[in-house]
């Protein structure tokens, strides 16, 4: 456990580090990204290797979601970072005649970036590579649950960036305590809402700046003139990508009630052919991070599932399978129409499709995090619309309809983080975009440009001549009024 003092030694270190002003410039910044460019690629094989140990993640998911998401951000970055850090004229207001302005980018100092364990690079590195860019030196928190990929990551630090620029902390919620019982100069905490609220009170009493990247219940909306096909392939497909595990799945879906029979058939297709209707067996399939989630999850599964249930139905038992007919005697937490297999030991959770449960039952109250879906069904979009202003504002929203009018809707009369038209997650995978919450789901923003903004303070300066003054801004003011109220 890193105790106080420790904790204090290593923000000292950092702060003189900063103060002797290295940071500020620019090539040593690029030196600093294309070294840790550098590291990514070169720890390829041990980062799939801990995170493959970590969460059971594929490689084709724990490369494309973590390791090639870092790296297109660091290329992006390094790209076009002389032109954000360079100082921009800004407009001059008719009273500050004659002067000019400016805007001097310049990094906040010394920063915290505490991540969670369901992308442990990712949602570490991302937002150091936003702090580096800006000129700060930063403290990392790794998430104690992903224990391979805590260590991995603290070793790389090491071998790459000098302790006052970059050191990690590893250790578990008294770690995180200590650190936040120091004074930063700016917090960027990636995880659960009820974490951050602690970040947030931390921050308040040294009146800190943060970030919260927190989560909630993206919805899904499927609209009954959508492409059926299509979108149960890519809710499934995002549903399953790292066994749910990510604050942007899609937490539930509100499906037209005329095509609700064809979307859950159309989802038990896509589930068997991702995984050859063996998912616990595939190679292809994450697994739950540890037994508290794993309890948490099986807790949510109709009708009281928890524990081991490996010799539950299988899928092709399913109520919606016995042809077509909807099972009608469900509890008031749904019913089971694909998946509900768990296997304790492997820590398996089998991708779980559940039809109609309470907008009141617990798998609809918090947000699910693992790899079970609600399908409710709507009468209609004003339905839909209701139901999702009616909670938190999400961290995503995804809708499918070829409908013009509709998409606009959706888009101005819901409000979220971000999201995307006939697909899901993948809005999340451009550098070009920034990505961020809105109320209950965060605030703040980084990846890419506003990740170089969220840790760069705007200074504005104003440069006036000596060669010429307002005459009427002095006292006596016998005229000033007149004047002021003429230019303003």
């Amino acid at each position: 456990m890193i105790t106080t003092p420790i904790v204090s030694e290593i923000l000292q270190r950092q702060r003189v580090f900063y103060q002797s002003g290295i940071t500020r410039d620019i090539a040593f910044r690029e030196h600093q990204l294309k070294a840790l460019l550098r590291t990514i690629t070169d720890s390829e094989v041990a980062i799939l290797e801990a995170l493959k140990t970590d969460l059971g993640k594929p490689g084709f998911e724990a490369y494309a979601s973590e390791v090639g998401l870092v790296r297109a951000e660091i290329k992006y970055v390094l790209a076009h970072l002389r032109s954000w850090a360079r100082p921009r004229r800004m407009p001059v207001h008719i009273t500050q005649l004659p002067s000019t302005v400016w805007s001097y980018p310049e990094p906040y100092g010394v920063t915290l970036i505490i991540a969670p364990w369901n992308y442990p690079l990712l949602l570490l590195i991302a937002p150091l590579v936003g702090a580096l860019a800006a000129g700060n030196c930063s403290i990392l928190k790794p998430s104690e649950l992903a224990p391979c990929s805590s260590a991995l990551v603290a070793r790389m630090m090491a071998q790459t960036f000098d302790p006052g620029l970059v050191t990690v902390v590893e250790g578990g919620p008294e770690t995180a305590e200590a650190l936040l019982a120091e004074q930063f100069d700016y917090i960027f905490y990636t995880g659960s809402s009820r974490v951050g609220r602690i970040v947030m009170q931390a921050a308040a009493q040294y009146l800190t700046p943060v970030t919260l990247e927190l989560g909630g219940k993206s919805p899904c909306i499927v609209d009954a003139d959508a492409d059926i096909e299509a979108a149960a392939k890519r809710i499934v497909w995002g549903k399953c990508f790292n066994a749910g595990q990510i604050c942007i799945a899609p937490d539930y879906v509100l499906v037209d009630e005329r095509i609700k029979l064809a979307l859950i058939e159309a989802m038990q297709r896509a589930l068997r052919q991702y995984y050859n209707g063996n998912t616990e067996q595939s190679p292809d399939y994450s697994r739950i991070v540890n037994a508290g989630h794993f309890q948490r999850l099986c807790a949510l599964l109709p009708h009281g599932g928890a524990g081991d249930q490996s010799s539950r139905q299988a899928d092709t038992d399913s109520p919606l399978l016995a042809g077509g007919t909807q099972c009608i005697d469900q509890g008031w937490d749904g019913v089971i129409v694909a998946g509900g297999e768990t296997n304790a030991a492997t820590l398996y959770i089998a991708p779980t499709i559940i039809d109609s449960p309470s907008p009141d039952s617990a798998l609809m109250q918090d947000e699910i995090f693992g790899p079970l879906l609600p399908v409710l069904p709507v009468q209609s979009l004003d339905e839909a619309i209701a139901f999702i202003n009616a909670r938190p504002k999400p961290l995503a929203l995804y809708h499918f309809t070829r409908n013009g009018v509709a998409q606009e809707r959706v888009l101005r009369e819901t409000s979220c983080g971000g999201g995307c038209i006939n697909d899901v997650l993948v809005h999340f995978s451009s550098p070009y975009l920034s990505f961020g919450g809105v109320g209950a789901s965060g605030f703040g923003k980084y990846r890419g440009r506003a990740g170089f903004d969220t840790f760069t303070h705007e200074k504005t300066i104003l440069k006036r001549s000596a060669l010429f003054d307002i005459w009427f801004r002095y006292a006596p003011y016998k005229h000033s009024y007149k004047i002021t109220k003429w230019l303003m």
